[in-house]
């Protein structure tokens, strides 16, 4: 490798599990050959989109096959973004707020057959909950990033042998959220499983939460999600769908009689979660949809306790569902409205983070080999938005709700579990630089106007990549 002084490149970009279409910053073109192969290969089954950002990651497969850099080039840099692993619930509610509706309807005899086995399946899931911790890692979101790692090196392995015989530095860096944290951890293990001297080059994690938890700090995107009242009436259309009511009715159906869903239905019913209090009960939609949220994170949790959560909540009756999950993240975080950036322009930070790291190559700056971050979801999908990366690169007209049938946005395929951005960076002798870019470990091409260094290479010049995206980054 060259001295760190001779290491150049520019900025790179993130990219999309799904084929990337040529953009701008109003629009977006067809796509390629080249890209359409790409998407249909990641198109997820409907159960799979039934959870959402729930979705736990899909590694690529075994045999997967990146692209050769050009001649002469050589790796000199890895920028990493990635949400943390397969997690629990992020605290006690749904959970909760199901077991005390199924206690009051067993106490007034108003469970079905079906509705007798509930309880018992929650409790288990409530005991898994009690013993690894609400909103921690599950063994499988642990797993995912150590076998992350492990892909990682084997991609990379001469940049991770030039960090340790040159005394690179590798940088963590993360949101200082406990999973998150744990991720990195996990990460960290997965590297040094490869090779156990890369422990003398890796540093202590940092947290960074103005880079990677900026959504919890931004004034304006705050008052958005608070007070917005378009936001609020959409959302309130969204789950006032005649099919999510329907399917709401029937779910709930299953599991209690119709006398304690009158009750229900009469407003005789409000339960506030034995967590932090947020969270209330009280109409056969919000029981309906807790208990999807717990179909949902029952995959995650697989390796604590297999829980069939199909018997009171069938794969069709979540798909449903999802869409109330899918359009809060669609509009909470994701393109949103059309003529409104509010959920995604904060995303600038964390791009910026990247693309000095890779600027600094060129000038001398960067010295280490690599960085990896671990962050959220709150995170993912609105860089992803910002980028106009495929599946959002469509904002909503506000006359018209968003659905599968007329917007790409799928919170599998945006942001599942560990979903993340890689950027391998190559340099030569000559100091010309390239940048290949993985999304969810596969490789994809930019957006915009970027134009690789011939037609259908995953490779770009960083003076190119400077060109067509530079006005996304913040000037000082």
């Amino acid at each position: 490798m060259k001295d760190t002084t001779s290491r150049i490149t520019s900025l790179a970009l993130v990219g999309t599990m799904l084929a990337l279409t040529g953009c701008s910053t109003t629009g977006f073109a067809a796509e390629t050959p080249q890209t359409q192969s790409f998407s249909q290969s990641q198109t997820p089954d409907a159960a799979r989109l039934a959870l959402g950002t729930k979705a736990t990651y899909q590694a690529p497969a075994k045999d997967i096959e990146y692209s050769e850099a050009p001649d002469e080039f050589e790796p000199v840099l890895l920028e990493h973004v990635a949400r943390h692993g397969s997690r629990l619930l992020s605290s006690k509610k749904y959970d909760d707020l199901i077991t005390q509706l199924w206690e009051m309807a067993k106490s007034e005899n108003g469970l079905t057959e079906t509705g007798q086995r509930l309880g018992p399946v929650v409790a288990e899931i409530t005991a898994v909950h009690e013993q690894v911790g609400y909103g921690n890692l599950s063994a499988l979101g642990q797993r995912e990033h150590r076998d992350m790692a492990e892909r990682a090196y084997e991609r990379m392995e001469d940049l991770f042998e030039e960090a340790e015989d040159d005394e690179l530095p590798i940088n963590v860096a993360t949101s200082g959220v406990d999973r998150a944290v744990d991720s990195a951890q996990n990460f960290v293990q997965g590297l040094t499983d490869q090779d156990d001297d890369l422990a003398e080059v890796i540093g202590e994690p940092v947290a960074k939460p103005d880079v990677l938890y900026f959504h919890d700090t931004d004034e304006a995107y705050n008052d958005f999600v608070d007070n917005d009242p378009l936001l609020a009436e959409t959302l309130d259309k969204v789950e006032a769908d005649p099919e999510i009511q329907q399917v709401a009715r029937r779910v709930v159906g299953r599991l209690f009689t119709e006398e304690f869903i009158a009750k229900l239905d009469s407003g005789a019913i409000d339960l506030v979660d034995r967590g932090k209090g947020k969270k209330h009960l009280q109409s056969v939609v919000d029981a309906a949809m807790y208990l999807y949220e717990l179909y949902v994170i029952a995959p995650g949790m697989a390796d604590e306790h297999p829980i069939d959560f199909s018997q009171f909540l069938t794969n069709d009756d979540a798909l449903v569902l999802s869409r109330v999950s899918e359009a809060e993240d669609f509009y909470e975080k994701g393109p949103s409205f059309v003529g409104s950036d509010v959920t995604y322009r904060m995303a600038d930070v964390l791009l910026s983070d990247m693309l000095d790291a890779v600027t600094g190559v060129r000038t001398g700056e960067t010295t280490q080999a690599a960085d990896f971050r671990f962050a959220h979801a709150e995170e993912i999908i609105p860089l992803a938005a910002l980028l106009q990366l495929p599946g959002s690169t469509t904002a909503q007209p506000s006359d018209s709700l968003f659905s599968y049938e007329n917007n790409d946005w799928r919170g599998a395929q945006v942001a599942p579990m560990g979903s993340n951005i890689q950027w391998d960076v190559y340099a030569n002798d000559d100091h010309e630089v390239l940048v290949r870019m993985l999304y969810n470990e596969r490789e994809i091409p930019f957006g915009f106007d970027c134009e690789p260094i011939e037609e259908g290479s995953f490779f770009y010049a960083d003076t190119e990549l400077r060109r067509c995206l530079g006005d996304l980054v913040k000037q000082d």
